[in-house]
């Protein structure tokens, strides 16, 4: 049976016949004289165009379909328009995180194997300098703020001259792509390893779509902040528009909440995607001032680590009911898996958490299939029902559903240790997250599979650990570490600070914190608390803790 056309750009000229004038990304740059943001809009039609324009370019130009293609510019009216380009001509997009260093980036490139580049001056004088993709890439396009003259030396030109061959008058560029069909390279954070990346077919970003749309109730004509790159550019695809902040988007736990605040209530934003370190700067700023509501906002949503209940609380503090905050699960193999809101999480879920039971994450959405099973760190060749443990018992997290991508790019090993076959043709995806279901059907995490902590009489998981310590009012987070020592490991807490609390007694503290630890069983083993001044973090959240620098970092401080 022949697989069906699926191209995930087909949204978009969709919309622009049935909202040709709804505005599709609105781009922050700058004041204007009266304090209110300024801004570059593009309706839906505008966008559209552009795409058009740049995919009939693009393709005469040499990046055609199946081409694989590094996309490294800054957010903005030409990164969305360029990303649809993409889609339209069917080549593969990849995408690194810049802010993952440099030695990462160049190990990512050379495993992606891209034919051709596009990026800003700087990511160009980089790819030369440091020799990214040398051996495979043969096509450069550079994207310059502000210049239109259109340059060509060779194969490499920039986009303005992109745009010229593509020519304003021309027909729609839309790749008859099928369901499989690779659409982009997506690389994992490598919070906990080297990155990867995942290939997304065009079915699988077609499933996330739907999947969030019906997730979140999410209605064409919605206003997104878009303050993730990548997540943003589900919002042409949904019918929302899209509008981007001025903000280091590697570094969301810097963001000025004071702009976040003005551009939600300028643009009358709906919907915000946002970091858990970047909705703490947000709430903790509005909490320091008089009371406000955001009575725009129906959803916040926010994803790539636990959010703290703190956080939840003082989010929940701007929204007015029904709004609230979803947490999804999931991981950039495979997102969403479940999902959760505050509501739920702050009146039912917290005070488990509080007591060392992991966090909640909800329950699977649309047609995901959720297992937990055994914990092993071997590949499984076949799946099997004897793998599965029984509710309340942690074990790894497996998924099977049409968002799940099948493959890293150029890691068989890696791919061989993720999936697991099963008979009908299918896959199961190991996330590498340890969890467990309660009796009413919902999956609390316990931490990452590679960061527990092993022990003689079992093991101690991340997350149950930490809750117990983080429910302490002096303690930002906390993050459990194993060190060697003499045949054995040490289990200890790593703690960070709230910014109130930097000049508090640490030694009586020292003391309150190991009194909790005796409390609970699964802690009484702990008898180290070392303070760390910041937690070192992973680059596209800011949220996700290094466990394994700190486990370093400690191993240096304990006797």
């Amino acid at each position: 049976m022949p697989e069906t056309t699926v191209n995930i750009a087909s949204h978009l000229p969709d919309l622009a016949a049935r909202q040709p004038d709804t505005p599709a990304v609105i781009a922050c740059q700058g004041r204007n004289v009266d304090g209110t943001i300024a801004a570059t809009i593009w309706t839906y039609r505008q966008l559209n165009d552009q795409s058009d324009v740049i995919a009939r370019g693009l393709g005469a130009f040499g990046i055609e379909r199946g081409r694989r293609t590094v996309l490294l510019v800054p957010p903005g009216l030409d990164f969305f328009a360029l990303v649809f380009a993409l889609y339209k001509v069917g080549a593969v997009m990849v995408c690194v995180d810049p802010g993952i260093g440099v030695r990462n980036l160049k190990k990512c490139l050379d495993e992606a194997e891209p034919e051709a580049f596009i990026g800003n001056p700087k990511a160009h004088l980089a790819r030369m300098l440091l020799g990214w993709g040398r051996r495979t890439n043969r096509i450069n396009v550079t994207v310059p703020a502000g210049d239109r003259r259109p340059v060509r030396r060779g194969q490499t030109c920039n986009l303005s001259w992109i745009r010229q061959l593509g020519g304003e008058q021309g027909p729609p560029a839309l790749a008859e792509t099928r369901e499989t069909d690779p659409a982009a390279i997506l690389f994992t954070s490598g919070s906990t390893g080297t990155p990867k990346g995942a290939i997304y077919s065009h079915g699988n970003f077609c499933a996330q779509v739907q999947a969030l749309k019906a997730a979140y109730d999410i209605a064409p004509g919605e206003i997104d902040l878009a303050t993730f790159p990548l997540f943003g550019l589900f919002a042409p695809a949904l019918g929302m528009t899209a509008v981007v902040p001025e903000m280091d988007f590697t570094r969301p736990g810097r963001a000025d909440p004071a702009h976040i605040l003005q551009a939600i209530t300028q643009f009358q934003v709906t919907t915000m995607f946002g970091s858990p370190a970047l909705l703490d700067r947000l709430g903790r700023h509005a909490a320091s001032g008089p009371p406000r509501k955001l009575p725009t906002l129906r959803r916040v949503i926010s994803a790539g680590a636990p959010v703290p209940a703190k956080v939840l609380a003082n989010i929940s503090d701007l929204l007015q009911p029904p709004a609230q905050v979803h947490t999804p699960y999931g991981a950039t193999e495979a997102l969403p898996v479940c999902s959760i809101g505050s509501k739920e999480l702050l009146a039912e879920t917290v005070s488990r958490t509080d007591e060392g039971r992991g966090v909640c994450v909800g329950r699977p959405v649309g047609d995901m299939e959720v297992r937990v099973i055994q914990v092993r760190d071997d590949a499984i060749e076949r799946w099997s029902d004897d793998l599965l443990q029984p509710p309340e018992t942690v074990g790894e997290v497996a998924v099977r559903g049409p968002v799940v991508t099948a493959a890293y790019h150029n890691r068989p090993a890696a791919t061989a240790r993720a999936k697991i076959p099963a008979e009908d043709g299918s896959f199961y995806h190991r996330m590498g997250d340890l969890a467990y279901f309660d009796a009413s059907g919902r999956l609390w995490f316990c931490g990452r599979k590679s960061q527990r902590v092993k022990l003689a009489d079992g093991d101690l998981y991340t997350v149950c650990c930490e809750g117990i310590f983080n429910a302490h009012p002096s303690v930002y987070r906390s993050a459990l570490v194993g060190v060697p020592r003499r045949g054995q490991t040490l289990p200890a807490i790593c703690v960070e600070l709230e910014e109130a609390d930097r000049n508090i007694d640490r030694d009586q503290l020292t003391q309150d914190l190991l009194h909790r630890a005796q409390a609970h069983d699964h802690t009484r083993v702990i008898k180290h608390i070392l303070f760390s001044r910041r937690f070192p973090v992973d680059i596209r959240h800011n949220a996700k803790i290094g466990r394994e620098r700190l486990a370093r970092w400690a191993a240096g401080r304990l006797p």
